[in-house]
């Protein structure tokens, strides 16, 4: 058999789970176990993709268990009639973090996964290491659960506060804080990304790197997932034909970092990356939750500036939701073109329990500005309520259906320009059905 990429990446990734599989069974433990898999992905390869190659698009079976599981109605009937349909990318679907539903956040492995699964737009969250290099991590500080640091002693050391045990006797749960401002980007291109997840009452490194919940798996995390930097996302995502959103992240160290690293420069860091690897600001959607950023951007980078995202955490608070309102205006007025709240602000329940726009979607298109929402099936079972993302509207959710009635009023009440998911199938299939 003739050994193409494509099945070199394949083959590398069941030999490397195959092989963690067996190494835990022996009793060993997961330092053991990520070392041998680092080992193999050098040896066989580090991915199933070959560069240039277009992904066909794959949708798996997630989207038609969910229309299954809907109430009947018009809108499970035109879903119905559209699951034999052929699906195409959408700039609709964007995708949060990757595919981290069942992969490990901002790896290679979780990007291609959402790449495959039609994502249009796919979300780099960037921050920084020790020696100023832009790298893709959701937080600054989270290596500790979104990789294997703990493993590795050597780099463990240099966690800015080392793991401590669970203290049965005072209740103090396990604790380690490790930064990507701790390591060069050399040694951070040594880990290995992991589903984010720990155990508070873990009493040995082993046993707090697992945790991962239910309704997410490690079925695809047993081998040695590869960490991105910001650089090599962009030349991932530009192979791929796919449109760009880097999250600028709030440092976890002060700033300026090592006396002369600004924010400032940061930022212009970010957009710097994109103008030296040629791509076109159009396809760049530049998000913050730090309004200073983004207005940095339309003032000093305005061809950047045009379409980059305020993230909208003022929504988490009565107080804040009403400032959000009443302030759409001066958004607009300072050059601010697209908001991104969480989808909660979005929706509400009118009187008849029906889901509708909330006051802010309102506000927000009365201003002349964009939407984008976030994240889609970062949840368990909605059969319950769901979580913090539809406690809006929690009164009428109770089946895992119900998450194609809130993207239904998203798409043609809000109007939202695109929606972040964990699992990009999942609008994909909406976008395909209904030509967004």
């Amino acid at each position: 058999m003739r050994r193409t990429p494509l099945v070199l990446g394949l083959f590398a990734v069941l030999v490397a789970s195959a092989a963690v599989t067996a190494v835990e069974a022996e009793g060993y433990g997961r330092q053991e176990a990520f070392a041998l898999a680092h080992r193999l992905r050098a040896v066989f390869g580090k991915g199933a993709h070959r560069p240039g190659t277009p992904l066909t698009t794959q949708l798996g079976p997630r989207p038609f268990y969910l229309v299954d599981d809907m109430d009947d109605g018009p809108l499970k009937d035109q879903l119905l009639a559209c699951t034999e349909n052929p699906a195409e990318p959408s700039d609709f679907s964007i995708a949060h973090r990757g595919a981290p539903l069942q992969l490990p956040e901002h790896s290679k492995e979780a990007y291609l996964a959402g790449a495959r699964m039609g994502a249009g737009i796919m979300e780099c969250d960037v921050t920084f290491t020790k020696d100023k290099e832009l790298v893709c991590r959701h937080s600054q500080c989270d290596l500790h659960t979104t990789t294997n640091i703990l493993a590795i002693p050597e780099l463990a050391a240099k966690c800015r506060k080392p793991f401590v045990p669970y203290d049965e006797t005072r209740g103090t749960p396990a604790s380690a804080e490790c930064c990507t401002s701790d390591l060069t980007l050399a040694e951070f291109k040594r880990l290995c990304a992991k589903m984010d997840a720990s155990v508070p009452t873990a009493k040995t490194v082993d046993a707090y790197l697992g945790g991962t919940p239910g309704f997410r798996t490690d079925l695809y995390a047993g081998g040695c997932a590869t960490v991105m930097t910001h650089r090599e996302s962009i030349a991932l995502f530009d192979g791929l034909g796919l449109k760009f959103t880097p999250e600028i992240k709030e440092p976890g160290v002060p700033m300026p970092f090592d006396g002369t690293f600004t924010q400032a420069a940061y930022v212009q860091k970010v957009v710097d990356e994109y103008v030296q690897a040629g791509i076109v600001p159009a396809r760049v959607f530049v998000q913050s939750f730090q309004l200073e950023d983004v207005l940095y951007l339309v003032q000093r980078s305005p061809a950047f500036g045009e379409q980059a995202v305020y993230l909208d955490a003022r929504v988490d608070s009565a107080e804040g939701y009403a400032a959000a309102v009443a302030g759409m205006g001066n958004l607009a007025s300072q050059g601010v073109k697209i908001v991104a709240p969480p989808s909660l602000a979005l929706l509400k329940l009118d009187r008849n329990q029906r889901i509708v726009p909330s006051d802010y979607a309102i506000a927000a298109k009365q201003a002349g500005l964009d939407i984008i929402t976030w994240s889609l099936e970062r949840s368990g079972s909605l059969r319950h309520g769901g979580d913090y993302y539809y406690q809006s509207v929690k009164d009428v959710i109770d089946d895992d259906g119900d998450v194609y009635t809130i993207i239904d009023v998203l798409a043609r009440q809000v109007g939202v320009r695109g929606i972040f998911s964990d699992w990009p199938a999942t609008v994909t299939f909406y976008a395909n059905c209904f030509g967004l």
